[in-house]
């Protein structure tokens, strides 16, 4: 017989303390990037359907759409690669810095996504996706 007792028992307790320290660092890593993925989100206003007067007009923004071949500013067909200069231009003399953007069904996600960036990248303070109206 050894002195410390029995040598032909097992372990029978288990213990717990590293799964602890594990689940509290796990704990402290979420807590800390939690609050980094919330703030690289786009936050989106959706507007009411039964709304019939909205706080702008079409007149007092920069009216942009956008079709599979060609982006509209205004009514008037402008290069993709001179869409920046082109809407730094309008923005510097809108008052709102609202910009209102309407699309065809086939016009890729991408493609919004980009014309929505840089359209915030030339000063737009309001972005509007607006819906076209069936005819």
């Amino acid at each position: 017989m050894q002195a410390g007792g029995n040598s032909d028992e097992g372990i029978t307790n288990i213990n717990v303390t590293p799964l602890v320290d594990i689940a509290l660092v796990l704990v402290i890593i979420f807590m800390v990037t939690a609050p980094m993925t919330v703030q690289s989100g786009i936050i989106v206003n959706s507007s009411k359907v039964t709304a019939s007067v909205g706080k702008s007009t079409k007149s007092d923004a920069i009216q942009v759409k956008l079709t599979s071949k060609s982006i509209l500013v205004n009514n008037n067909r402008v290069p993709a690669d001179q869409f920046v200069q082109q809407m730094q231009a309008l923005l510097a003399k809108n008052e709102k810095k609202l910009v209102m953007i309407t699309t065809d069904r086939d016009v890729t996600h991408g493609t919004l996504v980009a014309v929505l960036d840089q359209s915030k990248k030339a000063g737009a303070k309001t972005l509007t996706l607006m819906k076209e109206e069936k005819r």
